[in-house]
């Protein structure tokens, strides 16, 4: 039988490294530490019946709280159900404690049921692993958990974020024989962390590196710390560079300094004249790689220098161009790097930061001119929702974008604000699996959830709906409903549907994949609402869904066909704009 003391004690020290939240499965063998999760008044548990969804809601809570959160699994393929949601969270750096319950060693490799091998059961993905031993009530394996347990949310929150692998083997009966609260001992491990500071004289040497180029861009990629927009705003004042802000990068939007903020960098960075008038001579990015691939292809052709400061001591740089990476805390580096520019007192040019501000107010302008003719025609275009929500949401609202077709649109269509409004997804690995799931995981935070999905991606994750109907969760999900993937038609596998060009009549069925299947009784069947909106009503359902209770399912049907159009329409306005501004002497 399971050591009840060893139990209480290895969830106590997840407890005290701050764990709060834990997803838990139904299972037979992992019954001795659900009852103990449950049972302790420091963890709020969540039962979900599908894995593969759990390893996403739990994702999707530990980004928009920061913090780990716990998912439980019984053994067998329910444990290897959370591979998906493992690769995300290794990717994107956000911190699980993978517990998976397992046989004892004399069951495994004997044809017991529900046996696998789990021992590294996701390889490379997790950032350690570790299997304990019985919990036999010794007092060595006793502290041996609870240290383990200590280790593991200590590993999963350290930068680079990720998953932690604990099996936890457990031999029959399987239920405790009293009661399973905490202890109340002192922990046997606890872990101080900090943040990686950069050198004085490195500070130094890349503040005079930064300073001395006129034609930066300082781009903001993919990244949650709160502190690091105030910081960038003001390493960019300092540099005189505009600021290239990622809607993922939370720099777009917020009360912190905005003035030399690029929202419309999407548009700004396609090839063009004005383009390619204006390329910088050095690009500084913090964050992740940016979703935009008009920046990617501009590094790969132009080769600027590039420094990435990264905290984390990643090797993120997938245009492989020279590059200096700073392993030290974005925030603090930009803030340091500042105070030592601002010191030398020379002002600075100004040219340079206002022709492209002047282009993103131009393209901004642009875009909301036909986005107002287009709705006023009555016309769906994809883009819309997001232009929408980037209005309606509240501050510390959550817009989670779809990969796919949704978070370009995201980066093209959400304008800058003083609003905190927190852009999410899952752009580690960039799949369309567990997005309702990731979603409605950050609803459990409590903060206002909208999620704007394909119906693929909607169809491939409809199990996510149950989380809400089992725990009371809000959100509201705009399906933006195409009848298949229209991210393709954008590929260069769309060339191949145009006659000559291949085979056209495998577009359809290998790329296209029509489905024809009607979402309403599926959404409203998993307790969810559902509407089908048209472009005309949609900033009033909008209104009406955010902040009320349950979960709405919005409808906007689109075509694959004509989005191409309007997507190319929305750009030429753009191109169109361009011309005459500010700055076409910088060529």
């Amino acid at each position: 039988m399971t050591d009840r003391a060893a139990l209480r004690g290895f969830v106590d020290a997840l407890v005290d490294g701050g764990l709060r939240d834990a997803v838990v499965c139904p299972g037979s063998r992992s019954g001795p530490l659900a009852l103990a999760l449950r049972a302790h008044p420091g963890i709020r548990v969540r039962v979900l019946l599908d894995e593969r969804s759990a390893g996403f809601f739990a994702l999707g809570l530990a980004k928009a709280s920061r913090r780990p959160v716990a998912v439980l699994t019984t053994s067998g393929t329910a444990a290897a159900n959370l591979l998906p949601a493992v690769v995300e969270a290794s990717l994107g750096r956000v911190p699980l404690v993978l517990l998976t319950a397992d046989r004892p060693a004399e069951l495994r490799d004997r044809g017991a049921p529900q046996a696998i091998d789990q021992v590294r059961l996701f390889g490379g993905h997790a950032k350690w692993f570790a299997e304990l031993p019985l919990l036999d009530g010794s007092d060595v394996v006793r502290r041996h958990a609870s240290s383990v347990a200590a280790r593991a949310l200590a590993v999963a929150a350290a930068g680079p974020a990720g998953p932690v692998h604990l099996d936890v083997p457990f031999r029959e009966p399987l239920v405790p024989d009293g009661p399973l609260g905490p202890l109340g001992e002192e922990p046997v491990v606890r872990v101080e962390a900090g943040v990686p500071r950069l050198a004085d004289d490195a500070a130094d040497r890349l503040a005079a590196h930064l300073a001395g180029v006129e034609r930066g861009l300082l781009v903001a990629g993919p990244q949650d710390d709160p502190a690091l927009p105030a910081a960038a705003a003001r390493l960019a004042a300092a540099l005189n560079w505009p600021i290239v802000a990622d809607p993922l990068s939370q720099v777009r939007c917020g009360p912190h300094d905005r003035s030399r903020v690029v929202a419309r960098g999407d548009h700004l960075l396609r090839p063009g004249p004005w383009r390619d008038a204006h390329l910088p001579d050095l690009v500084l990015r913090v964050g992740a790689p940016a979703t935009t691939k008009p920046l990617l292809a501009l590094l790969e052709e132009h080769r600027p220098a590039q420094v990435v400061i990264d905290g984390d001591g990643g090797w993120r740089e997938p245009a492989i161009v020279p590059t200096t990476f700073v392993h030290a805390d974005a925030a603090a580096t930009a803030d340091a790097v500042a105070a030592r520019i601002e010191a030398g007192l020379a002002a600075r040019p100004t040219a340079w930061l206002d022709a492209w501000l002047a282009a993103d107010a131009a393209a901004d302008r642009a875009l909301r001119a036909w986005l107002a003719e287009i709705e006023a025609s009555g016309e769906a275009f994809e883009g819309a929702p997001i232009a929408a929500l980037g209005d309606l949401l509240p501050d510390d609202g959550i817009l989670w974008a779809s990969s796919s077709m949704p978070v370009r649109d995201l980066d093209a269509w959400l304008p800058s604000g003083p609003r905190a409004i927190r852009a999410l997804a899952n752009r580690g690995a960039n799949g369309i699996d567990g997005v309702v799931s990731s979603a409605l995981g950050a609803a459990a935070t409590g903060a206002p959830v909208a999620l704007v999905v394909g119906d693929l991606a909607f169809l491939h994750d409809l199990s996510g709906l149950v989380a809400a109907r089992l725990h009371g969760l809000a959100a509201t999900i705009v399906v933006v409903h195409n009848d298949g993937g229209g991210i393709f038609s954008f590929l260069p596998q769309a060339a191949a549907a145009v006659p000559g060009g291949g085979l056209p009549e495998h577009f359809e069925e290998l790329f296209g994949t029509p489905h024809g299947i009607d979402l309403g009784p599926l959404a409203e069947a998993l307790g969810a609402e559902h509407r089908i909106i048209g472009p005309r009503g949609l900033r009033a359902a909008l209104g009406t869904s955010l902040g009320a209770p349950g979960v709405r399912v919005l409808e906007l049907r689109t075509g694959r066909a004509r989005n191409i159009e309007l997507h190319r329409a929305a750009a030429a306005a753009v191109v169109a704009a361009l011309r005459g501004t500010a700055g076409a002497d910088l060529a």
